[in-house]
């Protein structure tokens, strides 16, 4: 044991790393349904770790928790736009009044018990579930030109109030609008969901890289002896398809050769030729036998001559992708998808979605569409075709996973340094503190990365990991520093601490749901899902779905959520700054 503590105290990075294994491996265990979940049981880890008197620099913390809410922000940012742009407007209010009544609940709690600013901190971010705000947090504690010992003290207290009322703060909040809430607003949640999907009228998109089935396919078809497409060029057999059918021979085997198809080529009896479309038009003319009546164009002619579907891995072996191009071109502004799908960029590909404008409203896709300047379209085809529709639309955003890095860093500097300036008011000082700067910096520029994207792409697993392990290094640092005094506070708060913390979760939580169905009027079906949107608890957005047998519930939750999670966690700088 000495030649450990020893060792961790030499390297504290390596205690780092330990409180992450340790948090990640516990966090990730479930009994009946709960979880700790990472960031719990990593600053539970740090702290055991934390008994051997480890001492880690606060820049660590820091560069990490600027990350962390960099991509907490980049992640919301269109929704959080979309959601105050759109129709989602009262759904951010409502997350505006709940989080206040969260603030307030936590405030008041503070004050008759007679907790310390630091033990304030961390049973609001405990009983909210918010462990980002305490960032903020330590931030605002830092500014308060406090004595060096009595600043720790704060910060020391912060983490063990997080750690006693966190537990509460998870499964309470679960419990209370997934069990209790549906009794309290006599709400049927599983008719309610049920009426609410069926007034949608909408169908679900088909098809993706997640799901078998797919509505664009290349398909291979022996031109048999004797065909109306023997003697028939690729254009001319392309030409005669029937109305609203757009098939294209994307490549022909003939003898033992594969190579790609030109329009002019003339086809043969015995070639083998791939051919591309929508899965049903393939279907529609190639899935039958015919009959001499039967009108069409020459593509079908070689479904009446009883053509034969073969495989041929070879010849499908055709790179394909799917990928979204933000439209520049001045040529193609106005012009409406029909005028489109007749022009030369438009052989092989197909047009899945088309997102327009700020909020990222998706256009019908119908022969009148006009596409204009600034839509983002996602289309499908082959990438050489992609590539050659990319350069006449405006900037193909090929999928990658390589991470604009150049942008991140940037982007979180030009935050952080806005949130840097300190504003003096009647002898107060007011900042968004570096820490609040880079969140709102990643807001802006996920917004401005969906609604223009020819900069700044982050992964989705690298936003993961700046979020996840971004913020658990970050509370292992906590942890670790907090370590030593863990135990004494936990002795000075107890069961008080506890106790205060299920009031400053349930209070604002019965509240809320009655804000929501009275004032605000929420359709019962996503109202609980705005309440837990608003209050950033996924755990309780599942059991509202289980209960609800239905995931409608959960489309309440984004807008809510994007709002909620932004001023939760500016909340950690705003009750240092009240309670001071």
């Amino acid at each position: 044991m000495a030649w450990l503590a020893g060792t961790l105290q030499r390297y504290p990075e390596i205690a780092i790393f330990l409180s992450l294994g340790i948090g990640y491996w516990v966090g990730g265990k479930s009994f009946k349904g709960f979880s700790l979940g990472a960031v719990t049981a990593t600053l539970l880890a740090a702290i055991a770790i934390g008994q051997l008197h480890i001492t880690v620099s606060p820049n660590v913390k820091s560069v990490f928790f600027l990350m962390f809410l960099f991509a907490v922000g980049y992640g919301v940012g269109p929704q959080f736009v979309r959601g105050i742009a759109k129709d989602g407007l009262p759904q951010a209010l409502f997350a505006v009044v709940q989080c206040l009544l969260c603030l307030g609940a936590a405030v008041i709690a503070a004050r008759l018990a007679g907790y310390d600013i630091g033990s304030a901190a961390g049973l609001f971010a405990g009983s909210q579930t918010i462990s980002a705000s305490m960032g903020l947090a330590t931030d605002a504690i830092n500014r308060l030109a406090l004595p060096p010992d009595q600043a720790k003290a704060l910060l020391d207290a912060m983490p063990t109030a997080y750690a006693i009322s966190y537990i509460f703060g998870t499964i309470g909040s679960a419990v209370i609008l997934a069990t209790l809430g549906p009794k309290l607003l006599r709400i049927d949640l599983v008719a309610a969901c049920k009426e609410y999907e069926a007034s949608l009228g909408g169908t679900k998109e088909m098809g993706g890289a997640d799901q078998a089935w797919h509505r664009y396919e290349l398909r291979a078809y022996r031109v048999l002896p004797g065909s109306p497409a023997c003697g028939k060029t690729v254009s001319e057999l392309e030409a005669l398809q029937p109305k609203g059918m757009r098939l294209y021979i994307e490549r022909i085997r003939r003898g033992g050769t594969v190579s790609e198809a030109t329009l002019d080529q003339v086809l043969q009896a015995d070639d083998v030729v791939a051919i591309a479309g929508p899965r049903d038009q393939l279907v529609a003319v190639f899935g039958a036998s015919g009959t001499s009546d039967e009108t069409g164009g020459e593509l079908v002619a070689v479904r009446k001559a009883r053509a034969t579907e073969v495989d041929d891995p070879e010849l499908l072996a055709v790179p394909a992708e799917g990928v979204d191009v933000y439209v520049t071109s001045k040529e193609v502004d106005g012009k409406t998808l029909q005028e489109l799908a007749n022009s030369p960029l438009a052989r092989g590909i197909y047009l899945r979605k088309i997102k327009r404008g700020p909020t990222e409203t998706q256009i019908p896709i119908l022969p009148s569409t006009e596409l204009h300047r600034g839509d983002t379209i996602t289309i499908v085809g082959r990438t050489q075709d992609t590539t050659a529709a990319a350069k006449v639309l405006g900037v193909l955003d090929r999928a990658t996973n390589l991470t604009d890095v150049a942008f991140v860093s940037l982007a979180i500097t030009v935050g952080a340094m806005v949130g840097a300036i300190v504003i003096d008011v009647a002898g107060i000082p007011i900042t968004l503190s570096t820490a609040g700067g880079a969140l709102i910096a990643g807001l802006i520029f996920g917004w401005l990365r969906a609604i223009h994207p020819t900069f700044g792409r982050i992964p989705e697993p690298t936003v993961w990991f700046m979020n996840s392990v971004g913020l658990n290094v970050f509370i292992a640092v906590i942890g670790l520093t907090a370590g030593p005094g863990f135990v004494s506070g936990l002795q000075h708060l107890g069961i008080g601490l506890f106790l205060w913390g299920i009031f400053a979760t349930t209070v604002p939580l019965i509240l809320g749901m009655f804000i929501a169905r009275y004032v605000f009027h929420f359709h019962p079906a996503i109202l609980l899902g705005v309440c837990a949107g608003a209050r950033t608890t996924t755990a309780a957005l599942g059991m509202i779905c289980d209960s609800a047998k239905s995931q409608i519930p959960g489309l309440g939750y984004t807008v809510t959520y994007a709002v909620g999670n932004t001023l939760l966690t500016i909340w950690g700088m705003v009750i240092v700054m009240i309670l001071s």
